[in-house]
């Protein structure tokens, strides 16, 4: 039985990626050698990190405005280190929006290194929705925003005009929608959603905003450092990095990322569209900051959920059990889910009204 992937991360990746990197662990471009085994130095290898970095600003728009992408280890966690120790001046200050679980860990992190405002919060409300009519400090060195909150299934939907460096945890939402992404200066978002397995982390960052906090930085939590050594000032995660080219390669072959923003409007209109209709369920997160990644729902009587689960497991749907901070359900509908699987859960959700 064919299954549907709705998995909040790692998660579902296109089929041709699957069947490339497994090529590629048995004889990895004719050389009789595996990807999980050539040298991080070699000629074969370089060329992807290459063309993975180059192919990161192209799908992001940002050719030949001052950027560099970076395939870094540590996942978004240490990110939330670094940001501040690049960019926050010593006795600085920085600014963040706390909307869920992720912006309140990177803010536990950058109050290590200084005075760090909270510009406004949904935490009272189990973060159903997105802060908003907020004010940013004009003095802080930066600012910090998550722009969709994977366990709320909140999605910013407008990005506050400042006078300072944006920082934007992208994790769960990277190349799904075309924004300017020249607004913000510093981007970074783990692989495991919509750009290849676990063990990666992508970061962009405009060159200009570095090198001017006066701190003294370790060299491994150094931007500087990882852009002079193109991403390879220690060995990188070697296979996540060729396995998220081949996701890259496939999104622009499809059209990039205003291709699949399309696709995504899709999904989520059939999936939300069932939601709102369906008398047996109903949204968790405010309808205007609805993630289109990510869709939180529960059942309006929990007497059903024994029937539904039933259901949508012999449909062959995985990983649609919500985060047990919201509990219900959440279909993760990151770039490689297609359009047929939504439609397949929309049909289970249509059999069990008819069925109580």
């Amino acid at each position: 039985m064919k299954k549907h992937n709705y998995s909040a991360g790692p998660c579902i990746l296109p089929q041709e990626v699957f069947e490339k990197s497994a090529q590629a662990i048995l004889n990895f471009n004719n050389s009789g050698l595996s990807i999980l085994e050539i040298s991080h130095r070699s000629k074969d290898f370089v060329a992807v990190m290459d063309e993975a970095r180059a192919l990161v600003i192209e799908l992001l728009g940002l050719e030949g405005k001052g950027y560099q992408a970076l395939f870094l280890a540590g996942g978004a966690s240490l990110e939330f280190i670094m940001a501040p120790y690049n960019l926050m001046k010593e006795g600085g200050k920085s600014a963040y929006l706390d909307s869920g679980t992720w912006a309140t860990a990177a803010i536990k992190e950058a109050k290590l290194f200084g005075d760090t405002v909270v510009v406004a919060s949904s935490k009272e409300q189990n973060y159903n929705h997105i802060p908003k009519g907020y004010t940013v400090p004009s003095d802080a060195d930066y600012f910090h925003c998550t722009s969709n909150n994977t366990i709320f299934g909140t999605q910013m939907k407008e990005f506050p005009s400042v006078n300072m460096p944006i920082v934007c945890d992208m994790s769960s939402d990277i190349f799904s929608r075309e924004l300017d992404f020249s607004k913000f200066d510093l981007i970074y978002a783990g692989a495991q959603k919509n750009m290849g397995p676990a063990g990666t982390t992508l970061v962009v960052v405009k060159e200009e905003i570095l090198g001017k906090n006066g701190r003294i930085i370790p060299s491994m939590l150094d931007y500087t450092k990882h852009i002079k050594a193109e991403s390879m000032y220690n060995t990188p995660p070697v296979f996540p990095v060729y396995a998220s080219l081949l996701t890259l390669q496939w999104l622009k072959n499809l059209g990039g990322v205003a291709a699949i923003e399309k696709i995504n409007n899709a999904k989520a209109a059939l999936l939300y569209g069932e939601i709102d209709r369906n008398p047996l369920f109903k949204g968790a997160a405010a309808v205007e900051d609805r993630s289109n990644m990510n869709a939180t729902f529960l059942l309006n009587d929990a007497a059903h959920a024994e029937t539904f689960d039933a259901m949508w497991k012999a449909a062959g749907i995985s990983g649609l059990p919500g985060h047990r901070s919201v509990g219900g359900y959440r279909a993760s509908m990151y770039n490689a889910l297609p359009l047929e699987s939504v439609q397949v859960l929309v049909d289970v959700m249509k059999e069990l009204e008819a069925k109580v």
